[in-house]
């Protein structure tokens, strides 16, 4: 029969992880309504932005020009980040987050990551990872030794406070890459916010980007009365770092509310386990003091026997 102080240890420390994992399960519910709300309202701007991209490259028909446009930065110079070209290598933004507890969500991207890094290295692709959150570059540090991929920039703090700035960071890095021909392609994996319960993890290719027309969108292209001030390369020429930095910014997004949702549920059910487990140590508890009063007695009684 197991010693009633170690007993009565374990449950104190059961206890007191319960405390712990109840005050970061209530955090996580408090953050968890305003990422929702956030990443619902930002969608709309999002889906939007979409539509009049492609609607854009359908009216220029693949004519881009930088003629009297002042060009900064690589993510100015619009029609080499819209320009298609051979694969040669892959640009993939990881979202992850900074802290752990929070189920398998870290997991299950740093899984899909390296599934996709194997799928472009059988095609003869490298691959170059931009990671967000701690737990994505110290977990796919550890698993990427032997493929042909690499590390390339990692961003902490963009994944503690998510705002635009945050992603035109990340969005600038990009299109220094893509413009200086070290990737040719970029994709955003990321986890789409379902509700409180659930998520799925997506890879999202920000570019190069077709000019389809999106589905809902009816039209065929910009409206041929409309006229553009100060030119049609000029409006691209701001559209397109705004396309790329909101892509970053909605993944960030998604990524932020899924996490949290993620941690709530694992800290619900963590709580939850304690407190099973603190009632079958009170059971082995009330049995090893019943055994040890009635070992007590049994003595006393053998005792009080042995003087008569």
């Amino acid at each position: 029969m197991a010693n009633l102080k170690d007993i009565k240890t374990r449950i104190q420390s059961v206890q007191n992880t319960k405390k712990i994992t109840r005050a970061m399960k209530m955090v996580a519910a408090a953050k968890v309504k305003r990422a929702e709300t956030t990443v619902k309202a930002a969608r709309p701007f999002a889906d939007e932005l979409l539509v009049m991209f492609r609607r854009m490259l359908s009216a220029v028909n693949g004519e881009y020009s930088l003629e009297n446009l002042h060009v900064e930065k690589a993510i100015d110079n619009y029609p080499v980040l819209l320009e298609k070209r051979d694969i040669k290598s892959v640009g993939l933004v990881v979202m992850t987050s900074n802290k752990g507890l929070a189920g398998a969500y870290n997991a299950n991207i740093i899984r899909r990551t390296l599934a996709m890094v194997d799928e472009y290295n059988a095609k003869g692709l490298a691959v170059k990872l931009f990671v967000v959150g701690q737990k994505g570059i110290g977990g796919l540090k550890r698993k990427i030794t032997n493929k042909n991929c690499e590390i390339v920039k990692t961003y902490l703090s963009v994944a503690n406070n998510v705002t635009s700035t945050g992603a035109l960071l990340v969005a600038e890095d990009l299109a220094d890459f893509f413009v200086d021909r070290k990737i040719d392609k970029i994709e955003v994996l990321t986890t789409r916010f379902k509700n409180m319960m659930s998520y799925s993890v997506q890879n999202w290719e920000i570019l190069p980007l077709t000019p389809e027309i999106a589905e809902h969108d009816g039209k065929g292209g910009i409206d041929p009365l409309m006229l553009f001030e100060p030119n049609v390369h000029g409006i691209l020429q701001s559209l397109v770092p705004m396309f790329i930095t909101n892509i970053i910014y909605q993944a960030l997004l998604e990524a932020q509310a899924s996490e949290l949702a993620s941690r709530m549920t694992a800290m619900s059910a963590a709580s939850n386990n304690a407190e099973e487990m603190i009632r079958l140590l009170s059971i082995d508890y009330n049995k090893a003091r019943q055994w040890a009063i009635t070992q007590e007695l049994v003595e006393i009684v053998s005792g009080a026997n042995a003087l008569k």
